[in-house]
């Protein structure tokens, strides 16, 4: 049996609504699903406003330099990239053409993270991989700028003259930082 000790801002066991504690969280239901007797849903805890200005994005729209042509012609330039998990990334190691070729790791990773492109019904690394090099050059440097919170510098002050400049963090490689 594992033992936890409680979080901070948690409530103890045995206190809550009705127990005299002053704290009311409201009602708090707990159901079994029917096809799963044994799975429980828990409780959430009430969600804390965030702070102003600091909602997390995790969808990102961008628009293609040239435009991924399909095999009717057609031209799709607009899409939408979600932000990697480390699953996102650890998963394309795996691929037998990654293996062989580390240069098609982008190729993967980016059929993985982009969520549209124009009309298309599906976005995979057989769409990446036709795609402008151009184009490709363009989702590279987007995956590093959406994945590095924005951008790939940082601010940083000179030890010596203790003058403000930017440096480079990104890697050289998608997936890298």
């Amino acid at each position: 049996m594992r033992r936890t000790t409680a979080r901070p801002g948690s409530v103890p066991a045995g206190s809550g609504p009705g127990t005299g504690t002053g704290i009311d969280q409201g009602p708090v239901a707990v159901t079994e699903s029917p096809a799963h007797p044994e799975q429980t849903t828990l409780p959430t805890p009430p969600a804390e406003a965030a702070p102003a200005g600091q909602v997390l994005r995790t969808e990102f729209p961008f628009e293609l330099p040239r435009g991924y042509v399909d095999d009717s012609g057609t031209v799709h330039r607009h899409g939408v990239m979600r932000l990697a998990t480390a699953r996102d990334e650890l998963i394309p190691l795996r691929d037998v053409r990654v293996q062989e070729n580390p240069a098609y790791l982008s190729v993967v990773l980016l059929g993985r993270v982009i969520t549209r492109l124009g009309t298309l019904p599906m976005v995979h690394d057989g769409v990446v991989e036709n795609m402008f090099a151009s184009d490709l050059a363009f989702l590279q440097d987007f995956y590093r700028q959406v994945n590095a919170e924005g951008h790939t510098r940082a601010g940083v002050t000179c030890p010596h003259c203790e003058q403000p400049f930017e440096v480079e963090l990104g890697g050289s490689r998608l997936g890298e930082s």
